[in-house]
This record gives structure tokens, sequence and C-alpha cells, in this order.
């Protein structure tokens, strides 16, 4: 059983897009563990809802690679 999700983020360029995804991700119900810009990579606990968190990411204007 996977301890943590990833999702891989398109669109950030800077620290600011880190701290907008991850206000995103956090104002839909879940703090990431982290944002990487270097990666691209949003690490979400295991029970996190990717569907919502999808969606939020999305207004904010970035996307989710896969959806």
């Amino acid at each position: 059983m996977a301890q943590e999700l990833i999702l891989k983020v398109t669109g950030m360029d800077c620290d600011g897009c880190v701290k907008a995804v991850t206000r995103a991700a956090t104002g839909a119900g879940t703090a990431p563990l982290s944002v990487d810009l270097k990666s691209g990579e949003m690490r979400l606990p295991a029970d996190a809802d990717v569907a919502a968190i999808t969606k939020a990411v999305q207004r904010a204007g970035f996307g989710i690679a896969g959806s």
C-alpha cells in the first residue's frame, strides 16, 4: 500500500507557482507533503482526494499531467 501519491504538476516556473499550487491543494482539503519546482512533483498523503486537488490546481492555472 502506497504511503503517498505523486502528481506531476505542469506550468510551474517559479517559487510563486509552488506557493500557488500548495495553496490550491490545501484549499481542496489536503496539504501537500511537498511541491518540488525542479521535478514538477507534488507529493500527497495516500488518502488525498485527487479529483478535488486536480480541479483546484487547474483553477489556479496549472495542469496535472495525465488528467
